[in-house]
């Protein structure tokens, strides 16, 4: 009798594993047909940079490094990335930041008109639907950094008709709209500055969504005050999950963004996603400074850079995607489902990636998550674009009254 109820017990265990299977599988197949069947939108790729910085390539195939190109973003579903035309801090003390961002923008262009047959510039919200229609990816574009404004409120409606879409206010130092977040020590404006009030309001008049991801928190809630139409933070993520890390947003900042309409987008960089990836990556840094410092080299001499990379490859920084989902969950409980998309910052973060998230073919991995927490199709549509075309629309129109 006790080897019957064993054996019993032993089957019914396979069963249940196996019925576990099963539906893991469904729900990847499924993960995989949604991600075909949306829009996916992602709020900030740094391919630009990364063509600039690494010498142009060819990303209508796929590319031995990098996180984004063509063949990957078809696997993923990727269907209009926002290409991210950061302007380095620097050029707000050397100049030339206006004619840094035109020439990011030029490699976007390049990349459209050598394969005009697979991507395509978008200039809004209806573009990225008719590229999409057309089997294409579509390419609107984001300014990361205002600084490419150079003080000049009429260069606002100049980079909107050459396609910029979002604007986020600052970068890595105060400029003269904003703080940023990563200033700790004594704000230049406490906020904004005058010239940053004038700014938001142009931005709104224009018709360029305010994007608030690197601003202070000072600049964010008077940004909120200001802005006559919702906000998105386009590659930004929980602060609940990294304290102290001024560069997410806390919960108090998300549910102001959420009263105002607003959208966060998650950021899928180890660092910006757990304490502990954060603390990982200090204390490989702590190692090659010291590394460095011991044998009287610069940070940027070779052996240095050989040696970071195994001190990355030993003691990885990596998270998983499971903790991504956990910050889409976060913000889901605290406002809503509305209120949330993709940001992954790909091309951007380095090789910090998520184990699952390493690359633009990888949306399924989160869909997959979400769909596993309990995700209604309806829920990851909103993710994956409408909740992001809510703010887009909503700027496109106030801009069309004013």
């Amino acid at each position: 009798m006790k080897l019957y109820k064993s054996f019993l017990t032993i089957l019914s265990t396979l069963l249940i594993m196996n019925c576990s299977i099963n539906n893991d599988q469904q729900l990847m197949k499924k993960a995989e047909e949604l991600s075909q069947k949306f829009i996916i939108t992602d709020g900030h790729i740094d391919l630009p940079w990364r063509l600039y910085k690494g010498g142009y390539e060819d990303v209508s195939v796929r590319t031995p490094g990098g996180d984004f190109d063509y063949v990957r973003a078809k696997q993923g579903g990727l269907d209009a990335p926002f290409m991210s035309i950061y302007v380095p801090a620097t050029y707000q003390v050397t100049g030339g930041a206006k004619d840094k961002a035109l020439e990011l923008m030029g490699f976007v262009e390049r990349v459209t008109t050598e394969h005009p047959n697979k991507f395509e510039i978008a200039y809004n919200i209806s573009d990225v639907e008719r590229i999409f229609s057309e089997g294409k990816i579509a390419l609107p574009m984001g300014m990361e950094n205002g600084a490419p404004l150079e003080g000049d409120l009429s260069n606002i409606e100049f980079f909107h008709k050459k396609g910029i879409s979002y604007i986020a206010l600052t970068h890595s130092e105060d400029n003269d709209i904003c703080d940023s977040s990563y200033n700790l020590g004594e704000r230049t404006h406490n906020g904004l500055s005058e010239f940053g009030v004038k700014v938001i309001k142009e931005m709104n008049r224009v018709g360029i969504m305010v994007d608030i991801s690197h601003v202070s928190d000072e600049a964010f809630y008077q940004a909120m005050d200001v802005t006559e139409v919702p906000a998105i933070a386009s590659h930004s993520s929980a602060r609940h999950f990294t304290p102290g890390f001024e560069r997410n947003m806390s919960d108090d900042m998300i549910k102001r963004l959420a009263e105002n309409g607003g959208v966060i987008q998650i950021n899928f960089g180890s660092s910006f996603v757990t304490k502990e990836s954060q603390d990982k990556r200090s204390k490989n840094a702590e190692v090659v400074a010291a590394f460095a410092k011991q044998n009287n080299l610069e940070s940027d001499d070779s052996k240095v850079k050989e040696y970071a990379k195994q001190v990355a490859l030993d003691n990885p920084v990596f998270c998983d995607v499971t903790d991504v989902a956990d910050h889409f969950d976060h913000v889901v409980n605290l406002v809503g489902i509305d209120h949330v998309a993709f940001g992954s910052d790909y091309d951007g973060v380095g090789d910090t990636l998520p184990y699952g998230l390493k690359d633009a073919s990888t949306f399924p991995n989160l869909i997959y998550h979400l769909l596993k927490r309990g995700y209604s199709e309806e829920d990851i549509e909103k993710i994956c674009y409408k909740n992001v075309w809510r703010v887009w629309k909503a700027t496109e129109d106030f801009a069309k009254l004013n």
